[in-house]
């Protein structure tokens, strides 16, 4: 499989060095400094193409796109969307023009992945994400005060959210919104307390069988850009994998991917495996949905998760967790040599480690949260060993 590392660009402390010496030849990228819904023009894209290849010594192309985001209007159904559909379609024209071939999105409302602390102290000193849910109830009930979100979670969980907001510091409390705001990188909308209650309140009428709608629309009308361009779109589940704070979520589980994959029959339709976003659910068996959509797997994230009876989790080692990651990675690895028999183009499989916790001197540099060099570093290596042995034990090609 195509080893790849995640790079937010020039004023990224992870390096491109970085990702060389942590074994990566692939880089997950994007344009972040352009608006939502607007054109990536081909001159940008090349000029990002050649900063990965200007130094032949590191032997770095751009595997992935990560992600090409839409505007909340595609989402919501609304607004002057036949100009934004154009728009994205020229975007994966160009991006195919440039070489670029595989483009991760995701269909999440108003907020990215969502954790409510970044530095959870570890043994020796290290740090790692966690969501906890009753700081999101906290967050949900006592600080946005949206209506109704009682009856979102359990009278456990709202005992302790009352306790949290009783004995917390007021910057305590501010911190939180910054953390369940970190997710979102680059150029992404940051929300003030008044304006992410306007926000939510507005998009309330926003279920789930009308934000399905929206997403086959849009995949109706740039689908067959991406194949004309030879370009992949692979969706990527939320996180974490259940509604949020009023906001739907359709990208949860397997029914919810089957769902996609076929409602929209295409070559260029398909998913970015997420052991971790789909690791936070309970119901789901990771491996078990790998091999059931293992054909349409187009872009790969490994990380993993330690779950908490009452829905909290926390970001754990790559090895470890609830995700039984080497069945996953003999999945994977099963279906690209299936398409290496076939011969297949593009049969190398692209994967990157997803997140990582602070180790050693991470907490130095002003990374974005869950992207450290050392604990991304740390994860690869591990991963790349799983994958070494399962290779020699069943014969497959890495």
């Amino acid at each position: 499989m195509e080893q790849t590392w995640r790079w937010f660009g020039p004023n990224d402390a992870a390096t491109l060095a970085h990702a060389r010496q942590a074994g990566a030849t692939g880089i997950v990228t994007a344009l972040h400094d352009i608006p939502y819904g607007e054109v990536w023009p081909l001159e940008a894209i090349l000029e990002r193409k050649a900063m990965i290849e200007a130094d032949p010594s590191l032997g770095l192309t751009w595997s992935v796109v990560e992600s090409v985001p839409m505007h909340d209007d595609i989402k919501l159904g609304r607004g002057d969307l036949d100009r934004l559909y154009g728009n994205f379609r020229q975007t994966l024209r160009n991006l195919g023009q440039a070489g670029v071939r595989t483009v991760c999105y995701n269909f999440m409302t108003v907020l990215d992945w969502t954790r409510t602390d970044l530095a959870v102290p570890l043994p020796g000193g290290a740090r790692a994400l966690k969501c906890n849910i009753h700081e999101v109830a906290a967050f949900d009930c006592h600080v946005l005060q949206r209506p109704g979100a009682e009856r979102d979670y359990g009278q456990d969980v709202l005992q302790r959210a009352s306790e949290w907001m009783d004995t917390t510091p007021p910057e305590a409390k501010t911190k939180l919104l910054a953390n369940i705001m970190a997710g979102l990188p680059g150029a992404f909308k940051r929300y003030g307390i008044e304006e992410l209650r306007d926000v939510l309140a507005e998009q309330a009428e926003m279920n789930h069988p009308k934000l399905r709608a929206n997403l086959v629309r849009f995949l109706e009308n740039v689908l067959p850009a991406a194949e004309e361009a030879g370009v992949v779109m692979s969706i990527h589940p939320d996180d974490p994998p259940r509604d949020l704070m009023g906001l739907s979520r359709i990208v949860k589980n397997a029914d919810d991917i089957d769902f996609i994959l076929n409602a929209v029959p295409s070559s260029s339709n398909g998913l970015t495996l997420c052991t971790g976003s789909l690791g936070a659910n309970p119901q789901n068996d990771v491996a078990a949905i790998a091999k059931r959509f293992a054909s349409k797997i187009f872009f790969v994230h490994l990380r993993n998760v330690t779950k908490y009876p009452d829905g909290s989790f926390m970001e754990a080692e790559h090895l470890g967790g609830d995700v039984d990651m080497v069945a996953v990675c003999d999945v994977l690895l099963a279906e690209q040599q299936r398409r290496r028999d076939a011969e297949l183009p593009n049969s190398l499989l692209p994967f990157r480690p997803d997140h990582g916790h602070e180790l050693i001197d991470d907490v130095t540099r002003p990374t974005h949260p869950g992207y450290p060099v050392i604990g991304r570093l740390r994860g690869l290596a591990e991963l790349r060993g799983v994958m070494a042995a399962l290779a020699h034990q069943r014969g497959y090609v890495l």
